[in-house]
């Protein structure tokens, strides 16, 4: 049992198990009912996701390293606020008993949320594919 790390909208691998949405937004022009049918998600979970505000930010200028390292630091700051800390605890004791994925959009996941997800889920205890 593990959870999976993907990229939202691609074929799902099999044995994959439900889909977590961690993204801020549902996707665009994609009906509820659709998304997923589409390989979207199962259920939307954007507590996991970073604030808008952080997202803004990231979005005004290219990433260099050293912005992408603010970045990182600025989500696992958001992480560890109650709401989401405790969902990372429960996804982490999860993952020994169940299969599911959470994912982003994003097409370079080593510049997105999703990669500093993975490795807080894995410092949490999670077992992640």
């Amino acid at each position: 049992m593990a959870i999976r790390v993907v990229r939202l909208g691609t074929p799902r691998a099999a044995g994959e198990g439900p889909r977590f949405g961690t993204v801020r937004r549902p996707p665009r022009g994609v009906k509820k009912d659709e998304f997923a049918t589409r390989d979207y998600f199962d259920l939307w979970l954007p507590d996991l996701s970073p604030t808008q505000k952080l997202v803004s930010w990231a979005q005004a200028s290219p990433w260099t390293d050293a912005r992408w390292a603010t970045f990182a630091r600025k989500y696992r700051a958001e992480m560890r606020q109650p709401e989401p800390a405790r969902l990372i605890g429960a996804f982490a004791l999860l993952s020994k008993q169940a299969e599911f994925s959470v994912g982003c959009y994003c097409e370079d996941e080593t510049r997105c949320h999703r990669a500093v997800l993975r490795d807080l889920l894995i410092e949490a205890g999670a077992d992640v594919r």
